[in-house]
């Protein structure tokens, strides 16, 4: 069977997405399965479900084959990145493995993206701007991030089939989670200065990659997710094929600081 936009539309709604709601996307273009139009079927039913006021964002991150030269000393990393491609935000493609949904998002027309390599996000809709312009950039998922942004405009995620390690809400219960010795990282990317001519920037950051703190399965938010599904958070049904979930951004980023609180020192 092949999805219709109004069947996805119609999906949407019976999870609970309701026009002017603010909604980060996480999904699975294969578990959804078929559609009209390809991943643009999605993109057009998420537009219809938010409606003219409300708005919908996916992170994207960058591809960046040059992410190598990071694994080596700071003092080296500007002369290892002097040949490497400019990070643009308007034509570097998305990071491949957060979908290929995100790809397709990006180059829609009406989608507005950030100016960060590492933190970099669309959204389309009401709120866009006010989301992605005047970030931070070192720390970029703490406060006044995005992320931060974003549960303060009541915002909800949405998981169409997602995997369970890709809720990127829960980087910010990392920076409010109370824990000594997080674990933090100094990255560096070209990047376009303000003079409009490539300079090699750092960012400091707690480490997204590979967590705050060791966990003995090496990924903690798989088992978070699981505890806080398991207690009954959410609304719960198929969009498409999609097992899928959409979650209050509040209460889920409130479990998940007394969880990391909890489970973490």
């Amino acid at each position: 069977m092949v999805l219709s936009v109004e069947t996805i539309t119609h999906d949407l709604g019976r999870i609970g997405v309701q026009s002017g709601s603010t909604v980060m996307l996480h999904a699975s273009l294969r578990r959804l399965g078929a559609t009209e139009h390809d991943a643009d079927a999605v993109i057009t039913a998420m537009d219809d479900a938010v409606g003219p006021d409300g708005t919908w964002l996916m992170v994207l991150g960058a591809r960046d084959p040059w992410d190598w030269v990071n694994t080596h000393p700071a003092e080296d990393r500007a002369e290892l990145l002097a040949d490497a491609p400019v990070f643009d935000k308007d034509s570097t493609p998305a990071d491949p493995d957060v979908g290929a949904l995100a790809e397709v998002f990006r180059r829609s027309p009406g989608t507005v993206v950030n100016d960060h390599p590492d933190a970099r996000f669309g959204a389309r809709g009401r709120r866009a701007d006010a989301l992605l312009t005047g970030l931070p950039w070192d720390d970029y998922y703490g406060v006044d991030s995005v992320l931060d942004r974003f549960v303060r405009s009541d915002g909800q995620v949405l998981r169409l089939g997602a995997d369970p390690d890709t809720v990127t809400l829960l980087h910010h219960a990392e920076y409010l989670c109370d824990l000594p010795g997080k674990r933090r990282v100094t990255r560096h990317h070209r990047v376009m200065g303000t003079d409009g001519q490539p300079v090699v920037r750092s960012i400091s950051c707690l480490d997204d990659n590979n967590g705050i703190v060791d966990w003995p399965t090496g990924d903690y938010f798989t088992d978070l997710l699981d505890d806080y599904l398991t207690s009954g958070a959410g609304s719960r049904r198929l969009v498409g094929g999609a097992s899928s979930e959409l979650l209050e951004a509040a209460d889920l980023l409130h479990f998940a600081v007394d969880w990391m609180n909890h489970n973490l020192a």
